[in-house]
């Protein structure tokens, strides 16, 4: 477990995405300055010559529209994540307890949720709901349900078949509890590692959906949305898209560091 802990995929990745929710917090109490004031006499400013990071095509704050926008990522990932992975691991666990039709059925809805992009369904539900967060939120967690049903039924069948488990079954011990003590605990961490590496695709189908105006709607600062509004300014003004281009880039390489961290530790095979 100790050389787990010092695995270099681990360490890297967990200091990502701390510095990433550090600052993510942070930006709820405080920013250098508001990240929605404009100040058109100093658009366009390079970094270091008007605040640390310059500032954008209407003088607003580079550094503090970075800031919020990592609140918005962290948002709209999290949220996603945790609802598909629910879902997901829900219907998971139920098709491996049930098999037969049960299982059948929740496969091929599976199957139809995983053949509908993210971005694809981010605009059917905005012509239904029209563009927003929320929308960014229950268009990834969609995307997410067959993710999660997947590899947890998968793994959780392989528990069905162990000698402990058919031992609980034939002294009349339930599907639902065999589930909660024998089956969910053996593929637990599966699911966490799963967890990091779908975050991480999940920050980047925000940044997405930001960038096709499907995200969070104005003034709220998005990652996506900046790289969007930077590609007049590629020419003068390179930093307004290298900026979130490289934060989007840093956590999305520190969730799948920490996803293949996580991996090597919680892997009984690895001998940690």
């Amino acid at each position: 477990m100790k050389q787990g802990l010092r695995s270099p995929q681990l360490l890297i990745g967990s200091g990502f995405i701390g510095l990433f929710v550090l600052i993510a917090l942070l930006s709820l109490v405080w920013t250098p300055v508001s990240p929605v004031k404009m100040q058109i006499l100093q658009r366009l400013k390079p970094p270091l010559t008007d605040g640390l990071l310059g500032t954008d095509q209407f003088g607003r704050d580079m550094a503090a529209r970075l800031m919020a926008g990592a609140w918005n990522s962290l948002v709209v990932s999290a949220s996603s994540v945790a609802l598909g992975g629910l879902a997901g691991t829900t219907l998971g666990l139920l098709s491996a307890a049930r098999g037969g039709m049960i299982e059948a059925v929740i496969m091929r809805i599976n199957d139809v949720l995983f053949a509908i992009p993210p971005i694809l369904s981010a605009m059917m539900l905005a012509a239904l709901m029209g563009g927003g967060r929320m929308t960014a939120i229950l268009a990834i967690a969609v995307f997410m349900v067959p993710v999660f049903a997947r590899i947890t039924a998968g793994s959780a069948l392989q528990i069905w078949a162990r000698d402990y488990v058919l031992a609980a079954k034939s002294i009349g011990k339930g599907r639902l509890a065999i589930t909660i003590d024998h089956v969910l605990p053996n593929i637990l961490g599966q699911i966490v590692v799963q967890l990091a590496i779908q975050l991480g695709l999940a920050i980047l189908t925000e940044a997405g959906l930001g960038f096709l105006g499907l995200g969070a709607p104005p003034p709220t600062p998005s990652w996506g949305r900046m790289l969007a509004d930077a590609q007049t300014y590629m020419a003068t003004a390179p930093w307004l898209a290298l900026l979130p281009g490289l934060a989007i880039a840093l956590v999305v390489i520190g969730f799948n560091m920490l996803g293949d961290g996580l991996g090597a530790l919680l892997d009984p095979k690895s001998g940690r």
